[in-house]
């Protein structure tokens, strides 16, 4: 998973009600660490998404030329070189 450590950064922020930020506070939640480990999911859900659909564009476009599995194991190739 990328971290973007030692990378230039910028910063975002959210409006949440007041009562939410002081039970975040009286927990002791990590809230920036929360938020960057969630974008990072979204992000590699919406990469997914996008790696199946060229799949499935690639697999119509193939029309049966190619082996689907060996396909995948490519895209799981490249997916794990990042």
């Amino acid at each position: 998973m990328y971290t973007g450590e030692g990378r230039l950064s910028t910063v975002i922020s959210i409006r949440i009600p007041r009562w939410l930020k002081e039970k975040l506070e009286k927990y002791g939640v990590d809230v920036a660490s929360i938020v960057r480990r969630r974008l990072l999911e979204e992000i590699e859900r919406i990469e997914q998404e996008e790696l199946e659909k060229q799949l499935d564009f690639l697999k119509e476009r193939l029309g049966g030329r190619i082996d689907p599995y060996e396909l995948a194991r490519i895209v799981n190739e490249k997916r794990k070189g990042r």
